[in-house]
């Protein structure tokens, strides 16, 4: 699935034809599967005249039989390590509020996860175990309800596995986008110190000469006129919407498509899009945006459409959870805030 941007404006029910960004030749080709995209201005249109797709049905999963027992456990030890989460969570803190020592522990740790043994099918290190989990799972989990809760659940396990089997043991950072729109590539986390540059094949940084899953080289091909759209305006614009399935359609088809967009190179596919360690920085920020958009009202935070007790799988990296474990990051299988 490629995520595309569109041209021009919606008119009516239609869309001009989509921009492709460059990728480097090495990656795979592009299976033919596209994400609309929608500037602000297109969204807010659409929105308006009701030309924006809608949101699918989501695919309804419960446990697998033999899993019960093992889920059961992991909820009773989550709700026990969670009792009175709300007075001490854990905190995510924002790039710029990291020290150098805490980018350089994370960095660490990341490239730890790449020299540890596989676990998944399909993969050749427990970094690439997510993007191959990532990749199998990706028409159950996008473009419905469960975007964002299953993503929510997939960073939480990545940082759980770096803490359990590479030593992580500082605060999880996130990143706030609004503040680097337009200029991604100018951000200290982009540079060879740490996540690498933004242009091509990865050559410098912590991640110099990673492949990705399906193989090729991770690339990056950041652009700012995309960039430009992970704005404060945008987010706001979303954080507006007063139900779920409309802040749902609006935060995965304008800022989290432009975030992978802007990125370019392994990113833009968002099949295989966990293979650049960014992909965990830019869903911090998707995350943290939808716990913002739920604080503001909490029922928010107890329900969406009926699909509560509808579960939330990992593929075996993780025990499958269901949406309410989920749903709230203070009261469930999780415990963490952001900082603001």
């Amino acid at each position: 699935m490629w995520f595309s941007v569109a041209a021009r404006a919606l008119l009516g029910a239609s869309m001009a034809t989509a921009l492709a960004l460059p990728v480097d030749p090495t990656a795979p080709k592009d299976p033919g599967h596209t994400m609309k995209l929608f500037t602000l201005e297109q969204m807010k249109e659409a929105f308006s005249n009701g030309t924006l797709p809608p949101i699918n049905a989501p695919v309804s999963h419960k446990a697998a039989p033999g899993k019960e027992q093992a889920n059961a456990l992991f909820k009773v030890n989550a709700v026990n390590a969670n009792a009175g989460c709300s007075a001490n969570p854990n905190m995510r803190f924002e790039w710029r509020e990291y020290s150098d020592s805490d980018r350089h522990a994370l960095v660490n740790s990341i490239q730890c996860l790449q020299t540890r043994p596989a676990r998944i099918a399909g993969s050749n290190s427990r970094f690439q175990d997510f993007a191959v989990i990532h990749q199998k799972m990706s028409p159950d989990i996008h473009n419905n309800q469960k975007f964002l809760l299953w993503h929510r659940y997939f960073l939480w396990a990545f940082e759980q596995v770096l803490r359990e089997e590479c030593g992580f043991d500082r605060a999880f950072v996130w990143w706030d986008e609004t503040k680097d729109a337009g200029h991604f590539s100018q951000l200290d986390m982009f540079s060879p110190t740490f996540f690498g540059t933004m242009h091509g094949c990865l050559n410098d940084g912590a991640f110099a000469g990673w492949q990705q899953v399906s193989g090729g080289c991770v690339s990056r091909e950041g652009t700012a006129e995309n960039t430009a759209q992970c704005s404060t305006s945008f987010e706001n614009y979303c954080r507006g919407m007063g139900n779920y399935p409309d802040f749902e359609r609006c935060w995965e088809y304008g800022p989290h498509g432009y975030g992978h967009n802007g990125i370019g190179g392994t990113m833009a596919y968002v099949e295989i899009s966990p293979s650049d360690p960014a992909f965990y920085m830019h869903h911090s920020y998707v995350d943290r945006v939808y716990r913002v958009w739920q604080n503001a009202d909490p029922a928010r935070r107890t329900s969406i459409s009926g699909l509560t007790a509808d579960a939330i799988s990992l593929g075996g990296i993780k025990p499958d959870v269901t949406v309410r474990d989920v749903i709230d990051t203070l009261d469930g299988a999780m415990c963490y805030r952001y900082t603001y």
